[in-house]
């Protein structure tokens, strides 16, 4: 069972706060009996619901992994015709991307038509971890590792790692694993930058207990059930 005003909403025919009105306004129907009042529940698979005497269907939501290559934005539209997610992905289904990849960044995001699930994967209060493969121009030491667990300040921002590991270093280059809770904009670039050190190159390779594995670059696939239904439980 849902709301009804969810239901509008997830079938793309308003915002839930327009959805409320639109119902307040005697403008829906459920089994041919006109609705006015908010908090009806209706089953989406027995239920008939009509809009303006229009039949509404239930929208199928589509769940997808993809690995971000480089140089690709996450944004919907660019007026400088650069590469879009969304140009690797069904057209037809609709999809947004969930959370963010900078442009120079690369690895595993989620696109999806589920409101409700991109805002459990992305708001603070869920606290989905998120691991980050980086390499880094330069020497990272132990206590720059724990230093980034602790907290750094940028431009008064406070950015925070919950884990950091030195994977290996070679030199002049150093291999870090970072672990991340929030999605801060440029947020790991921005965490090396305050220790003078400048990031190579940054790959997303787990969201919750969802990993990139081989997912070649620039493919996607399906999330399984399992994985939704253990990404939707995250508290």
């Amino acid at each position: 069972m849902v709301r009804l005003q969810k239901f509008l909403a997830q079938a793309g025919i308003a915002s839930r706060r327009a959805s409320e009105t639109i119902i307040r306004e005697g403008r829906v129907e459920v089994n041919g009996q006109r609705i006015t009042r908010q908090g009806v529940q209706i089953d989406p698979k027995a239920d008939v619901v009509t809009v303006d005497g229009r039949h509404i269907q239930p929208l199928r939501h589509h769940y997808v992994a993809a690995h971000k290559p480089r140089g690709v934005l996450c944004t919907r539209k660019d007026e400088r015709k650069r590469a879009l997610l969304g140009d690797l992905l069904p057209a037809d289904w609709d999809l947004k991307p969930v959370g963010r990849l900078d442009r120079d960044s690369e690895g595993l995001i989620f696109a999806t038509n589920d409101g409700d699930f991109a805002l459990r994967i992305t708001h603070p209060r869920y606290e989905l971890p998120k691991i980050y493969h980086v390499e880094v121009e330069g020497k990272v030491t132990h206590p720059t590792l724990k230093l980034l667990t602790r907290g750094v300040v940028h431009r008064g921002e406070t950015l925070r790692a919950t884990e950091a590991t030195l994977i290996s270093a070679n030199g002049s280059r150093s291999f870090v694993e970072l672990e991340l809770t929030e999605g801060k904009n440029r947020e790991i670039r921005r965490m090396f930058e305050t220790q003078d050190l400048k990031v190579i190159r940054l790959v997303r390779v787990q969201i919750g207990s969802v990993k990139l594995g081989e997912l070649p670059t620039g493919k996607w696939r399906t999330l399984t059930e399992t994985e939704i239904r253990t990404l939707q439980r995250t508290q």
